[in-house]
């Protein structure tokens, strides 16, 4: 029987790691384990890396593991690959690029692609900012002064008690900002792109493609054949090394906008990815299993 390790936990974004892992876990014990078994791979908040309750170091995995999926920090993926141990994981680049709203923006206009325009607000801090209602008010009017109206501001943390607010007036605006400020993290206002919501899978080697796009429905053939050249694009961009999902909003008149991208499949039942799956005769766990397979 081969062997999965599953790497969670770690310095930066530790408990959605967790989360993450212990559901790629519980996905690979239902669904495969008279293929597969799983190894869990616990790192702790200071970067110590476990295995069955014991402290390891990550060489120690040498002939332990078959291949290892990381959900944790890209880094590990380096460490792990260090010791010809077959890696499934986004890249460092990826991590950036998902935490750089700038970043992103940039790399995609490399390759043709629109996003919405944004503002990003750094934390709060009082000894620099001043009182902290005229910091919200400077910033509200910046935000004004760049792009109208409807808004999203969402704050930079994994904390779900910070809503995703959309504003569409100016003391909307304010009260939002001042929730993310509440937050003591930066805050991204961007607008608010109306139109069609399209949310497009890519799989690395399956059904015998180099990258599978999923298909997505409700839109004409036009925008269908877009929306999986710019996916497949943005797969190979990103140098997506198993999975990726891409996020676009389609208006009428001004055309497809990127707004984010994911690089870890939600795997539970009723998910959009499990829908997707269904919709084209197969199941989350074949592609789980195709991608394990794939680095074997």
């Amino acid at each position: 029987m081969k062997k999965v390790g599953v790497i969670r936990g770690g310095k930066y974004d530790y408990e959605n790691s967790l989360k993450k892992g212990g559901e790629l876990i519980s996905h690979i014990v239902e669904n495969l384990s008279d293929k597969w078994k799983v190894v869990d791979i616990f790192i702790d908040k200071n970067n110590i890396w476990h295995l069955s309750g014991k402290q390891i170091q990550p060489a120690d995995l040498i002939h332990k593991v078959d291949v290892v999926w990381n959900v944790a920090h890209p880094s590990f993926s380096n460490v792990i690959q260090s010791f010809s141990i077959p890696c499934i994981g986004s890249e460092c680049f990826s991590k950036i690029i998902n935490e750089s709203r700038s970043l992103l923006e940039e790399h995609m206009k490399k390759v043709g692609v629109k996003m919405p325009r944004h503002f990003i607000i750094p934390p709060y801090q009082e000894d620099f900012d001043g009182e902290e209602y005229k910091y919200i008010l400077k910033k509200s009017k910046e935000v004004f002064e760049k792009f109208s109206s409807p808004w999203i501001v969402r704050s930079f943390v994994n904390d779900f008690s910070m809503g995703i607010h959309v504003a569409e007036t100016f003391p909307e605006l304010e009260k939002a900002i001042t929730d993310g400020v509440a937050h003591g993290a930066s805050i991204l206002v961007e607008e608010l792109i109306s139109g069609k919501n399209a949310f497009m899978h890519t799989v690395s080697n399956f059904r015998d493609e180099d990258i599978y796009s999923f298909p997505t429905g409700n839109f004409s053939k036009e925008e269908k054949d877009k929306l999986n050249i710019i996916s497949k694009d943005l797969h190979k961009h990103f140098n997506s090394s198993s999975y990726l999902k891409s996020n676009f909003v389609l208006h009428p008149k001004r055309g497809i906008f990127l707004t984010s991208v994911e690089f870890h499949p939600i795997l539970k039942k009723g998910s959009h990815f499990d829908k997707t799956c269904q919709s084209v005769g197969t199941k989350t766990y074949t592609v789980v299993e195709s991608i394990l397979n794939s680095f074997l």
